[in-house]
């Protein structure tokens, strides 16, 4: 049992006693550690103060106040304000930072290679999902960490794996999704790809993938005692999900694209703008009882033998006088009454909510998914939980905040590799110890 740790010290969730060293950036990889960390795991992030991630405690260490105005410097400040340390404040960090410790050291110099075996050496796991071949560079690879630790369970998640032609492209989500074939498929109809929304559901998916991956490692560990690489590059691991149109294409040669909202053999199958500012439901029907249901509720019975809408491929072919139809049924309507009505007949509907309905939704709160946490730096504010519940196990909630910048530092140095007061002391003056980024960097 890991002794000493400042989140949770007596935990008895799934995954205490377990430490996992987290070298991850933007979203896919800090995902799937806060899993982890959820569910007791002590997660230790790997961080520096002479290099700045981007798009991981922010876009920029110290974005100009116009860029913050714009709300495109740190991805969600409290109030907009930046603040003395605007790495701690930022919300894409804030969001899937807690629970987890975060210590800095240098990579780049001998000593804090030393640190980093040391951590290595009574790490259980470590998972990162960076350009491989800085990966290397650092040293961070099986070969050198499994001699280290050879019970190591090491997750690698670079974008297009640890070989190939791919192995070192520079790239983000949507890069890897559209390798994958994701935006041509969810392109609107009649616009160009450059128009695909910009949501990266591969980040997400590959968190997930991810987490479970670790935990098939340890698993391995436990049935054999030895230690295990595991590769989980994101793209690869996005492919799966698209999977009906690849064995479409494999088996009939057909591509698919630009679906937007539509179903490739339903309708209605759509989004449909209701009362009010950018105010918009969904509706599908799967099947002829909810198509009379949905004309029912609609008071457009005559609808139900119109030989045009007669059967599913009628409705489909003339699928766009069908939505036009329903759009004007439900433009001058509230979202959340289309919703009710259809959902009692058996109809499949739901509003398109943003951020502040989703915080506000009733159905969400009665179950406790949004929690409050208190930062010391970024305030008290609301964050979604984990996706995981238990009813027989206790509440998963949030024990901490994310971490500052360097927070635990004189635990993971003091109390875990056991460094002396003088040592620590001779590592901070070397610039390894901190909890500001250098001056130098913007």
């Amino acid at each position: 049992m890991t002794t000493g740790n400042p989140t949770n010290p007596g935990s008895d969730l799934p995954l205490a006693g377990l430490r996992i060293l987290d070298i991850t950036v933007v979203w896919a990889g800090p995902y799937s550690t806060m899993q982890l960390a959820d569910w007791g795991a002590e997660v230790i992030r790997i961080e520096s103060t002479t290099y700045f991630a981007a798009t991981t405690r922010g876009q920029m260490a110290r974005p100009p106040e116009a860029v913050v105005r714009a709300q495109s410097g740190g991805m969600g400040f409290p109030n907009d304000e930046a603040g003395a340390r605007p790495w701690n404040r930022g919300a894409i960090f804030n969001a899937h930072g807690r629970n987890k410790l975060s210590m800095t050291v240098d990579l780049t110099k001998p000593e804090g290679q030393e640190v980093f075996e040391r951590l290595v050496a009574k790490a259980d796991g470590l998972i990162e999902n960076n350009l491989p071949q800085s990966m290397e560079k650092q040293g961070i690879t099986w070969e050198r960490l499994s001699k280290i630790n050879p019970r190591l369970i090491m997750l690698s998640m670079p974008a297009f794996g640890l070989n190939g032609p791919y192995k070192n492209y520079r790239t983000w989500g949507n890069h890897m999704e559209a390798i994958a074939g994701h935006p041509l498929i969810r392109t609107y109809p009649d616009l160009s790809p450059e128009y695909a929304p910009a949501g990266v559901p591969s980040d997400a998916a590959g968190g997930i993938g991810a987490a479970l991956g670790m935990l098939m490692g340890l698993r391995y560990r436990r049935r054999t005692g030895k230690g295990l690489l595991i590769e989980a590059p994101t793209a690869e691991n996005f492919v799966p999900l698209l999977g009906d149109f690849v064995m479409d294409y494999s088996m009939n040669g057909r591509l698919w694209n630009q679906m937007g909202n539509q179903h490739w053999s339903l309708a209605p199958h759509n989004v449909y703008r209701t009362q009010g500012e950018d105010a918009w439901v969904t509706i599908a029907c799967w099947n002829e009882d909810q198509w009379k249901a949905l004309c029912e509720v609609m008071r457009r019975e005559d609808l139900i033998d119109d030989a045009r809408f007669c059967d599913n491929a009628c409705r489909y072919e003339n699928r766009a006088e069908l939505d036009a139809l329903i759009g004007e049924w439900t433009v001058d309507k509230q979202a959340s009454w289309i919703m009710g009505k259809l959902q009692l007949v058996g109809v499949p509907s739901g509003v398109v909510m943003n951020e502040r309905d989703a915080t506000e939704d009733q159905h969400l709160n009665e179950r406790g998914f949004f929690r409050t946490i208190t930062h010391p730096e970024a305030g008290t504010h609301r964050s979604a939980m984990t996706p995981f519940k238990s009813a027989n196990h206790p509440d998963v909630g949030p024990r901490r905040a994310a971490p500052l910048l360097g927070q635990d530092n004189e635990y993971v140095y003091k109390t875990l590799l056991g460094y002396s007061d003088d040592e620590y002391r001779d590592l901070e003056e070397r610039g390894h110890i901190g909890m500001d980024y250098d001056p130098s960097i913007p």
